[in-house]
């Protein structure tokens, strides 16, 4: 008689999940058996091409627009979540944005579109899910945290600064919701194999093969094994903790 896969019976938010690390990860959680909402912002075919990769798996999948900065729209995809699954167990904090500007030619609405993503976003899914997962008994919350506020990338303060907030977010949950059955851990990519947007621009040189222990770029797949062990049975007493997966780059 085959075992139930480790995530039979969850259900799993992942937002950014219409390609990279995010897609993998969906992919990644369907496999080990949980049904899906797959979050994006803007690119409805993307999400649902992740959604029909996951339900010829054999789960079930919901594709979901929502902007996590938009605490309306956020309220609206849990509410979405709960009305097909019947709740929440697991979510992925995995929507960012990723600038490259010096200090100095930064305006504020740059520094204020960084910080509404990575850092409120991950606020409003744990403000807006959390109570479903106490509902729940417990659950699991996952921040993609990075590589470059640990090693100080230049013309990254933006989004070094909301990684570093998204951690302490993390911390501080850890703390207050572990009475509730639910463990808070950040993953800290360091240079992934991805399709970057324009917007991103190239790799930072800080990131460069030649400062990476490991002598190579990781793949999506290794992050979303990171991703479950700590949302699978072997996790339930890892919380608050940030993992480094990152090929040597930054030892913690």
């Amino acid at each position: 008689m085959n075992a139930a896969p480790p995530l039979a019976g969850k259900v799993a938010i992942v937002t950014g999940a219409g390609k990279n690390i995010g897609r993998t990860i969906a992919l990644a959680l369907a496999e080990d058996g949980a049904d899906v909402v797959v979050n994006g912002r803007s690119d409805t075919a993307l999400l649902e091409g992740v959604a029909g990769e996951i339900e010829a798996l054999g789960r079930r999948a919901l594709p979901v627009l929502a902007d996590v900065s938009n605490e309306d729209q956020v309220k609206a995809l849990v509410a979405k979540a709960v009305d097909h699954f019947g709740g929440i167990d697991i979510v992925i904090s995995n929507a960012g944005l990723r600038r490259q500007t010096p200090l100095v030619d930064m305006d504020f609405a740059e520094w204020r579109e960084i910080m509404s993503v990575a850092l409120d976003g991950a606020f409003l899914l744990a403000r807006h899910t959390v109570p479903e997962m106490i509902k729940r008994g417990g659950g699991r919350f996952v921040g993609l945290s990075g590589v470059s506020h640990h090693a100080g990338v230049p013309n990254r303060v933006h989004v070094n600064a909301s990684k570093a907030g998204l951690e302490g977010l993390i911390h501080g949950m850890a703390g207050e919701l572990g009475e509730y059955g639910i463990t808070a851990n950040a993953i800290a990519p360091g240079a992934i194999d991805t399709a970057r947007g324009v917007s991103a621009g190239a790799m930072p040189a800080a990131l460069a093969l030649d400062g990476i222990p490991l002598g190579r770029l990781g793949m999506p797949d290794e992050i979303a094994a990171a991703v479950r062990y700590l949302v699978g049975p072997g996790g339930g007493y890892v919380t608050g903790q940030t993992i480094h997966v990152n090929g040597g780059k930054v030892v913690s």
